[in-house]
C-alpha cells in the first residue's frame, strides 16, 4: 500500500468508526452497505475446561458421576452430554470474571467450560485444566476472540511489519464501498483463517442455524485441500448429525486472478486472496450443508430451536 494511500485512509479512519468484532457474533449476512473486510489469523478457536479447586488434576473423563459443569453454550452443552454421559450440565451466566468467581467461590460446579482464547488473551492460560479437542468438542462457526480497537491502534497494527498472533481471529467490519479502507485493512488477512471461515460461515448461514441451535465445525488446511467437519446436535445431544467434506484450495496470495473487484463471500470481502479459493471454501460450507439437510439436519435443528424458544 503506497504512503499516499496509508495517510488517507487513516485520516478517514479517525473520521469513521471501523467496528472489531467476535466473528461468531457477526451474522452470515451483513446489514446492507457493510462488509468484513478482514480477518485476522486464528490461533486456538477450542473451548478449555476450568476445574474446581477441589478437582485438580482430573478432567471432565474423570470427574464423578453426576458432577455439574457449567456452560452458557447450547453447542457446548450438546456435544458434552453426548460425550460425557455421566456429567451434569446447567447454565452460568456472567462474563469471564463472574463465571471464574462463581466457579471458586461457590460449590456449584464441579468445572465450567469457556473459550481457551478468552483465558489466554486475558493472561489466565495457567487456570486452564484441559484443553477440548474436536473430537471431544467442536466450535462455534467462525470462533475467535472477541476484541475492540481504535482506529489509532489500527494504524499502529498496519505499520508494524508483523501483525501480531492474536487467540483466535478477529474480523474487522467495515463500510462495503470504501475502497480504501478495505485496501488498508486487507493486509490483516490471514488466507487460511480467511478461507476456513469462509467454508464455516457458508455452512451455518445454509443450515439457517445460528446462536439458538447446537451447531458446530472444525475446518483445517492441509496443503492445498481444505477440510471442514460440520454437524448439528439435539439439545440434550443425544440425536445428531455429522460429517467432513472436503475442497481444493490455493493459499498463495497472488496479483493475477486475486479478489480485487470487492466480490463478496458470506459477508466477507478478501482482498488479494484468489476469488477460485474463496468461491470453492464458499461451495464446500453450503455442500456440507446440503448433505446433512438430506440426513435429517433441518429435523433436528427445527425440534431444537422450538425447544430452545419454550425455555
Amino acid at each position: 500500500m503506497s504512503l499516499a494511500l496509508r495517510r488517507t485512509a487513516r485520516a478517514r479512519f479517525h473520521s469513521l468508526l471501523s467496528n472489531f468484532h467476535s466473528l461468531k457474533d457477526l451474522p452470515t449476512t451483513l446489514p446492507l452497505g457493510f462488509t468484513i473486510g478482514a480477518i485476522c489469523k486464528r490461533e486456538i478457536p477450542f473451548d478449555a475446561v476450568v476445574l474446581h479447586p477441589n478437582n485438580v488434576g482430573k478432567s471432565l473423563g474423570t470427574l464423578a458421576e453426576r458432577s455439574v459443569v457449567g456452560t452458557s453454550s447450547l453447542r457446548r452443552a450438546a456435544q458434552l452430554k453426548r460425550r460425557f454421559p455421566h456429567l451434569e450440565f446447567k447454565d452460568i451466566r456472567g462474563n469471564l470474571n463472574t463465571r471464574l468467581k462463581k466457579l471458586e467461590e461457590r460449590n456449584d460446579f464441579s468445572a465450567i467450560v469457556l473459550a481457551a482464547a478468552g483465558l489466554r488473551r486475558m493472561g489466565w492460560e495457567s487456570r486452564i485444566s484441559q484443553i477440548l479437542e474436536p473430537e471431544d468438542c467442536m466450535y462455534a462457526v467462525g470462533q475467535v476472540t472477541e476484541l475492540h480497537h481504535t482506529a489509532a491502534q489500527l494504524t499502529f497494527l498496519l505499520d508494524r511489519t508483523e501483525v501480531p498472533g492474536y487467540q483466535g481471529a478477529l474480523g474487522v467490519e467495515v463500510r462495503m464501498n470504501d475502497s480504501d479502507i478495505l485496501d488498508m485493512v486487507s493486509a490483516l488477512n490471514d488466507t487460511e483463517t480467511v478461507l476456513r471461515c469462509i467454508a464455516e460461515r457458508s455452512f451455518m448461514k445454509h443450515l439457517e442455524g445460528g446462536c439458538s441451535v447446537p451447531v458446530a465445525v472444525h475446518s483445517v488446511i492441509n496443503g492445498n485441500q481444505l477440510y471442514l467437519t460440520g454437524a448439528v446436535y439435539s439439545l440434550d445431544g443425544s440425536d445428531s448429525l455429522k460429517d467432513t467434506m472436503q475442497t481444493s484450495v490455493s493459499t498463495q496470495n497472488q496479483d493475477e486472478d486475486c479478489s480485487d473487484d470487492d466480490v463478496q463471500h458470506v459477508g466477507i470481502t478478501a482482498k488479494r486472496i484468489l476469488r477460485h479459493s474463496q468461491a470453492a471454501a464458499e461451495r464446500l460450507g453450503v455442500d456440507l450443508a446440503n448433505l446433512l439437510l438430506s440426513k435429517g439436519a433441518k429435523e433436528i435443528l427445527t425440534v431444537a430451536r422450538q425447544l430452545n424458544d419454550a425455555r
